[in-house]
């Protein structure tokens, strides 16, 4: 029997020993239901005198108006043409099984480490203070300030390799390095584990294969632009799966319904403007807000002239970043016990605190999973599973990074009305005064007047500051009422942490 070549992709050839066909532009491998094809038919003989054209093979009257053409066309019989045909059409349709059987099966290639690769890797996890040496190599790799933050969404990250994956949306005004610091900081996963997407339509998520989006880290440069796939987004994050039901056309045309299901868990990050409008998704996730300070855009605009004047190592930052990803590949899956979960206390103030509660706990044991590499393996005595447990130092470590989340949702402000208040305090403290009118804050800090207006009218309705008529200007100003609110609500929320964790130390 005649081979059907395939090595080129866009022309494939089958020959007989009367003919030659030319499959131009390779075969579509979407929908069995049909097998179109463009065709150019010579005879072995006389290849420049070729019949060229488009159909479907499993269109029987096409093909036999088809046959009856070439026939003509070539001078050759019909029972020649279609016995020909027919061999055609059984090795394409075994190439299209073979195509679809093989992209069915085919994972994500494992990036395999190197011995040193891995004794570096290893030996970084088995460092004494790992999180704050972590931390370094991630400002190695050239992620700029934002000490906090980075370690934060890095532990996040991380998450995606557990069975109740954390989340993270950043926020910040436009152009204040979000996205960069997202983006960044991903670079640290490796990039089998994580996926990167721009444009979603309402239906993307359903399409992925069942275990393709598996605790994989998914990134959302832009959530403004992913509107249609938010809700999809909140289901994997919540019941760890989504499934959507199509209709499918089956043999003879008839509708068959078919469920697409994807299996999570997935690990989400995502970068926005609109703090409010996100509220759903914002409840499952931690929420970062950018360093916009004055000395954080003196510290990116000096490394900005180093890597100008060529006085940054870009061989440094790669190695760096190497370096976390082959770090992030020796982690395994390993189950997390918190033996302490039952004493810790989230501050009162905290709202919503359900949820923050599960947040808390959760990153507490991703800590742990960071640290696997340190902790002794046990095994459950009842089903032998293996699992680490929680240390104090783990709490310790999550309380010191986590009170700025916990301060963020203990406060009745968003996060710019409170940066913008703040800065406003720290203005007033400077100029020794707590009077302030509109003009003088909009000259101050370069805001359009729409922006403080909203901010203005938030801080008023909460009570943080009150309009009065000024006697001599005879117009109006604003007065702060409040001028160390946030500080008391940063010490009670550090004391009550304080008390828990040395509640925890004496009775250990």
């Amino acid at each position: 029997m005649s081979q059907l070549n395939t090595s080129n992709p866009n022309h494939f050839i089958f020959a007989t020993d009367t003919l030659e066909f030319h499959v131009l532009g390779g075969l579509s491998t979407f929908g069995l239901d049909r097998l179109r094809v463009t065709l150019k038919v010579n005879r072995l003989d006389d290849e420049f005198h070729a019949l060229r054209h488009n159909i479907d093979l499993y269109n029987a009257n096409g093909v036999e108006k088809f046959v009856r053409k070439l026939a003509e066309f070539l001078e050759i019989g019909t029972s020649i043409i279609r016995r020909a045909l027919q061999e055609l059409i059984s090795k394409l349709e075994h190439f299209r099984l073979e195509v679809l059987d093989q992209v069915e099966n085919e994972e994500a290639e494992e990036y395999l480490l190197s011995k040193k690769e891995r004794r570096s890797a290893m030996d970084f996890l088995k460092s004494e203070n790992l999180l704050e040496k972590t931390n370094k190599y991630i400002g190695k790799s050239g992620v700029i300030g934002e000490e906090n933050n980075r370690l934060l969404m890095y532990l996040i990250f991380t998450s995606r390799k557990m069975e109740n994956p954390l989340h993270c949306i950043s926020f910040g005004s436009s152009g204040s390095g979000k996205t960069h610091l997202q983006s960044s900081v991903a670079e640290l996963i490796p990039q089998e584990d994580r996926l990167s997407l721009t444009s979603l339509s309402s239906n993307s998520f359903y399409y992925f294969k069942k275990d393709e989006l598996k605790h994989k880290l998914v990134l959302i440069e832009d959530l403004d632009g992913a509107d249609d796939v938010l809700y999809p987004l909140r289901e994997l994050q919540t019941k760890k799966r989504i499934t959507k039901s199509v209709v499918q056309k089956g043999i003879g045309g008839q509708g068959k319904t078919k469920n697409l299901v994807v299996e999570g868990p997935v690990s989400v990050g995502g970068c926005t403007t609109k703090e409010s409008i996100y509220e759903d998704n914002s409840n499952r996730s931690f929420l970062l807000y950018i360093d916009e300070s004055e000395e954080q855009d003196e510290r990116i605009m000096d490394y900005q002239r180093k890597v100008s004047a060529g006085k940054v190592n870009i061989e440094d930052e790669l190695w760096a970043e190497e370096l976390l990803q082959n770090v992030q590949r020796l982690l395994k899956p390993v189950r997390v016990i918190n033996p302490y979960a039952e004493h810790l206390v989230l501050p009162k103030s905290v709202f919503k605190p359900r949820r923050t509660n599960a947040h808390y706990l959760q990153f507490i044991e991703a800590i742990t999973f960071y640290h696997q590499c340190q902790r002794h393996k046990q095994y459950d005595i009842h089903t032998g599973e293996e699992y680490i447990e929680t240390t104090i130092e783990d709490i310790k470590y999550a309380n010191e990074l986590l009170k700025p989340i916990l301060l963020r949702k203990s406060d009745n402000l968003n996060g710019a009305t409170r940066n913008y208040f703040e800065r406003l305090k720290i203005y007033l403290k400077k100029k020794g005064d707590t009077i302030f009118t509109n003009r003088e804050m909009r000259k101050e800090f370069r805001m359009a007047e729409s922006t403080m207006r909203r901010y203005q009218l938030k801080l008023e309705s909460e009570g943080y500051i009150k309009r009065r008529k000024d006697i001599q200007s005879d117009s109006f100003v604003y007065e702060i009422i409040e001028q160390d609110e946030f500080g008391e609500l940063e010490n009670s929320i550090n004391k009550a942490l304080g008390i828990c964790l040395d509640k925890l130390i004496k009775t250990s």
